[in-house]
């Protein structure tokens, strides 16, 4: 069941937000679909030398006499087709992360923006890096190995659509396992784990990797200690830019006063997302701390706590505010010094003392001397007391509107 109202409608703002987005994402599609047709349109012509220049692996090893054969009637004309398309995806990648960055990017962070772009950027080209290593590396190898152990009386002449699709899972699974690196410093930079958990679990990883390789690779010992081994290279790999990553934003914190400057857990500055969008804080000091609320909460009612409530409440809210010193200089707000306390709280305390007076003199309608506390500084009397009195002492000031 629905949880809008009924008769609730959006307002003109949002529906016109959102179908610009709509009208964004729908062009940027669409610059994707024509950018991978364009790229189609110039390797298609050459759809059959590309497709002899990936089986080359294989044809070098072929016995003589042997080649590749055609079981499907279609197959000699669909199957550089499919090649050629999917090569024309894999060429346009970068454009097409580039048309996916710019239709993200306006709702990123500045600190999100400068860490995805250079994710994304090596993420591509490691994948291409993954698929270069599994056409020089692996392929002739593995392709050596089959050929060479095939049964006496055996010709080993291999479809052309089944080779296709036994390089496609290779490239794919070198691509995603040369990931591994930005896999590693994403955990490490949101937090999941440290670089010091990620060596102690070493042992795991390399068991892990083995396993790996021999789930996505073939039934055989060498594809899948080629994949497993580059895995756990890039592993370590990973773990050394993950420690100079943390070294870099220890250093960072370190020169802009410490962690505790902007992320007390309840200081007096926020620069969190809720506030003003992106970025956070909106130029302006957030007094959220507890301190500071148990303070300006004594100042609001006199009557809980009397002065010792407020003389701690304020003692607690400027030590709480003390930890923001630094981001308060970044905001241009100035807490505070110690004498202006002092005689900020002089101030309510002489304040709260008068109203006391002159409510227990409404109350009783007695005099306020007999209620006031001994003091050297005579209170003035308020209107009450002057029309029981009659007059007020000529030597004070008249009293001040309240």
């Amino acid at each position: 069941m629905s949880k809008t109202k009924p008769g609730v409608e959006p307002s003109p703002e949002a529906t016109e937000t959102l179908l610009t987005h709509l009208i964004e994402l729908r062009d940027r599609i669409l610059r994707m679909f024509i950018a991978i047709l364009v790229m189609f349109l110039i390797l298609f012509p050459f759809a059959n030398p590309i497709y002899t220049w990936l089986a080359g692996p294989l044809m070098q090893h072929l016995p003589e006499g042997t080649s590749m054969i055609a079981i499907d009637v279609a197959a000699p004309f669909l199957i550089p087709f499919k090649l050629t398309l999917l090569l024309a995806v894999v060429l346009s990648i970068p454009y097409l992360l580039y048309q996916v960055w710019s239709f993200v990017a306006p709702g990123l962070y500045s600190h999100e923006k400068s860490m995805a772009l250079p994710l994304v950027a090596s993420s591509t080209m490691l994948f291409y890096l993954g698929m270069a290593f599994a056409y020089f590396v692996v392929f002739p190898l593995i392709f050596a190995f089959f050929t060479a152990t095939a049964p006496e009386g055996v010709a080993v002449m291999t479809d052309i659509s089944r080779y296709l699709s036994f390089v496609i899972m290779l490239f794919i699974a070198f691509g995603i396992a040369f990931e591994v690196p930005v896999a590693t410093i994403l955990l490490v930079s949101m937090g999941a784990t440290t670089p010091a958990k990620l060596a102690q679990k070493r042992p795991y990883v390399i068991v892990g990797v083995f396993l790996v390789g021999m789930v996505l690779t073939p039934p055989d010992i060498i594809s899948q200690t080629l994949l497993a081994l580059p895995m756990w290279l890039l592993f370590e790999v990973g773990l050394i830019l993950s420690r100079i990553m943390e070294r870099k934003k220890a250093q960072r914190a370190a020169t802009a006063g410490g962690p505790d400057a902007d992320l007390d857990d309840d200081g007096p500055y926020d620069d969190g997302p809720d506030d003003d969008g992106p970025g956070g804080g909106g130029g302006s000091p957030r007094k959220g701390s507890s301190g500071y609320k148990r303070y300006s909460s004594k100042v609001a009612n006199p009557s809980k706590g009397g002065s010792k409530g407020v003389a701690k409440g304020a003692a607690k809210g400027q030590a709480k505010a003390s930890k923001g010193t630094s981001a308060a200089a970044r905001t241009g707000y100035t807490p505070l010094t110690d004498d202006e306390m002092d005689a900020e709280l002089d101030r309510l305390e002489e304040e709260q003392a008068e109203l006391r007076r002159q409510r227990e003199a409404r109350q009783t309608g007695t005099a306020t001397e007999d209620a006031a506390p001994e003091s050297t500084d005579k209170p003035l009397p308020d209107a009450d007391e002057r029309d029981a009195t009659g007059a007020s002492e000529p030597d004070q000031d008249p009293p001040r509107d309240r």
